[in-house]
C-alpha cells in the first residue's frame, strides 16, 4: 500500500512526534537529552527497559523540563508487581505535574523466567489484572477508597497510613500496553488508555491489522503509538551508517518468534525462520545482509534531517497518534533541531 499522499495529510489527525530513547537512557545522559528534546520541539520523551531501567531517568527529565510529555515504552510489568509499579508511577507523575504515561509490556517468556527469575503464564490475563490492580491502588491513594483487590494473580488489601503516599494532586497516569498479537491487543483495548505497537509495525500492518483490532476501544482518547525506525543524517555517509544500523535492528527483531507473523504478512515467514537459526549461532552480520531493501523501506522512514518530520507525517498521520522516533545509532550532534519538529 503506498504512502498517504501529501494532499491528504492536512485532513488526517496530525500525529505527535516523540523521541524514543533506545536502547536505554543512562542517568548522566538524561538531563541533556530531555532538555534537547524539549527545545527541539518533540512532543514527548520515552524510555525503554533494555540497557538501563526506565524510571530513574524520567525523574531527572521531569526536573529539568516543563512541557514535554514523559513515558516508558516500555517498562517490564511481569518482572515486578503492581504495588511497586504503582508507587513509581504515582510519584513520577506527581513530580512531573501529570505529564507521565506509564507504558507496560509483558516481555517474552524466556526473559521473564530466565533473566528476571519470575513466573510467566497467561500473559494477557496477567497484564489485564496488573492494570486493574494499579488502578485500585491509585484510587486508594488519590480518592481514599479502601484497598480491596483480589484477583487470580495479584492480591492487594492492606494499606496503612504509614505506607499511603496520599493524593498525587494530578490524578493517575495514563496506562499504555505494548501488544503484538490479538490477545494482548484485546487486553489493551479493555483496560488501557492506549497501545504501543512494536517497531516492526509498518503503515500496512497498522492499517490492516492494528487499526481494525482497536476499532472497538471504548476508553476516551485511546491512542495508538509506535517506535518508528528512522534513517536520517546530514550527509550520504551518515545516511549509509544509519541505514546499516536500521537494517541490523530489523534483522534482530525479525529473528524473534513472536514477530514471525509480521514477516508472514509480507510473505517472508521463511526468512524469519532462517534469521532465528542464525541468531542462535551469533551470525549477526550475515543476518543483516539478508534484509531486502523492500522490507527496509516498509519498516523504516528514510529522509535527510531537514525533511524527516514531513516524511514521518506523510507516512503515519491518520494511522498513528504518536510517532516515537527510533534511531538505533549515534545521532550526529545538534541534528534534532534541524528536523522540523517544531510544528509537529
Amino acid at each position: 500500500m503506498p504512502d498517504q499522499p501529501r494532499t491528504q495529510v492536512s485532513e488526517a489527525r496530525r500525529a505527535s512526534i516523540d523521541l524514543y530513547a533506545a536502547p536505554g537512557l543512562r542517568l548522566d545522559e538524561a538531563v541533556a537529552l530531555a532538555t534537547a528534546a524539549e527545545s527541539a520541539g518533540f512532543g514527548g520523551l520515552w524510555t525503554l527497559e533494555a540497557h538501563t531501567e526506565p524510571f530513574l531517568p524520567l525523574a531527572l527529565a521531569a526536573e529539568h523540563t516543563s512541557r514535554i510529555e514523559l513515558g516508558t515504552a516500555v517498562a517490564v510489568a511481569l518482572a515486578r508487581n503492581p504495588m511497586i509499579v504503582a508507587h513509581l508511577a504515582h510519584e513520577l507523575n506527581r513530580y512531573a505535574a501529570g505529564r507521565l504515561s506509564l507504558g507496560l509490556g509483558p516481555q517474552v517468556g524466556a526473559h521473564i523466567t530466565r533473566r528476571f527469575g519470575a513466573p510467566f503464564d497467561h500473559p494477557a490475563e496477567r497484564m489485564t489484572e496488573f492494570v486493574a490492580a494499579l488502578r485500585a491502588i491509585w484510587r486508594c491513594w488519590n480518592e481514599g477508597q479502601p484497598l480491596d483487590f483480589h484477583g487470580s494473580y495479584y492480591r492487594h488489601d492492606l494499606m496503612t497510613p504509614a505506607f499511603d503516599p496520599g493524593p498525587s494532586g494530578v490524578g493517575e497516569p495514563r496506562v499504555l500496553l505494548a501488544a503484538v498479537g490479538p490477545r494482548m491487543t484485546a487486553a489493551a483495548c479493555a483496560v488501557a488508555d492506549g497501545l504501543i505497537a512494536h517497531p516492526l509495525t509498518s503503515r500496512r500492518v497498522a492499517l490492516e491489522q492494528l487499526r481494525p483490532r482497536i476499532a472497538g476501544a471504548v476508553r476516551p482518547g485511546f491512542e495508538l503509538s509506535c517506535p518508528v525506525l528512522v534513517i536520517t543524517g546530514r550527509s550520504d555517509a551518515e545516511l549509509d551508517q544509519a541505514r546499516a544500523a536500521v537494517r541490523r535492528q530489523i534483522a534482530f527483531y525479525a529473528s524473534t518468534p513472536a514477530y514471525r507473523g509480521v514477516l508472514e504478512f509480507y510473505g517472508a515467514g521463511d526468512l524469519s525462520d532462517r534469521l532465528r537459526l542464525m541468531s542462535r549461532a551469533g551470525e549477526w552480520d550475515a543476518m543483516t545482509s539478508l534484509i531486502p531493501d523492500g522490507l527496509l523501506r516498509e519498516f523504516s522512514v528514510e529522509a535527510p534531517a531537514g525533511s524527516l518530520a514531513g516524511a514521518l507525517h506523510t507516512r503515519f498521520d491518520g494511522v498513528l497518534d504518536r510517532i516515537m522516533i527510533y534511531a538505533p545509532y549515534p545521532v550526529p550532534a545538534g541534528l534534532w533541531p534541524e528536523a522540523g519538529l517544531g510544528g509537529s
